[in-house]
């Protein structure tokens, strides 16, 4: 049945996009690929009550290695490390003559890190901004909020997925997965047995007049999956 409806969506062509997160501060390159060194950017998408942003602070969560800010026009990077050496934030200062008289513009801060090998799982990077008026008065956002340690503001969220190639790849599933749609949004289709899952309505709309296919709607743990990308 897999290969059967596989066939089906290679000729409609049919993929999707990640989804964009709508925090102020986001991770805005997609999802995590686990075990994998990659770029990752963080959107700055507002100041603070109409000021521009002057700082920002990313904590680094255990676990994430080979922590290497990239420049950026935004201003002085430094980095804060533990006394084992390994880096715990990246502060990113811009500098008084490059503030902007408002809120008027949309940052990237991009650090390059290896994502920890923790498939079907969500890092969390807290994040501290500091924003400065033309007359000197300073605002602070705290992008902190976690599931575990709610706030008014969410922390920057990093989905981590497994390693994958095009086409069809097979995975265990380490843990359930009420929400299908937090780790397989970009995926053409999700097989469990004769069960299937896309966030995409039309893949769902054909799958669902498959004969012997019922819809997929959640995973267990140690669950044995097919993806196709």
């Amino acid at each position: 049945m897999k290969k059967t409806v596989g066939a089906l969506l290679a000729g409609t062509g049919l993929f999707l996009a990640p989804a964009m997160a709508s925090a102020h501060i986001s991770v805005a390159s997609g999802v995590g690929f686990a075990n994998t060194t990659q770029e990752i950017t963080f959107g700055v998408g507002h100041g603070c009550e109409g000021a521009d942003t002057y700082s920002v602070k990313v904590e680094i969560p255990a676990g994430v290695t080979s922590v290497r800010p990239e420049t950026s026009d935004f201003g002085k990077i430094s980095i804060e490390k533990d006394a084992a050496g390994n880096v715990t934030a990246i502060v990113w200062q811009k500098a008084d003559p490059d503030l902007l008289d408002s809120d008027i513009s949309f940052y990237n801060l991009k650090v390059r890190l290896k994502v920890p090998n923790q498939p079907f799982t969500t890092l969390y990077f807290p994040t501290h901004q500091t924003c400065k008026k033309s007359d000197g008065t300073i605002s602070t956002a705290e992008w902190v909020g976690t599931p575990a340690a709610p706030a008014p503001e969410p922390a920057p969220a990093l989905v981590i997925v497994p390693a994958r190639k095009p086409g069809w790849n097979k995975f265990t599933v380490p843990a359930a997965i009420p929400d299908l749609s937090a780790y397989f949004s970009d995926a053409q289709i999700v097989w469990k047995g004769t069960s299937a899952y896309s966030s995409n309505p039309s893949t769902t709309e054909l799958a669902g007049t498959t004969s012997g296919v019922t819809p997929l709607t959640a995973l267990q743990a140690n669950d044995e999956i097919w993806v196709k990308y």
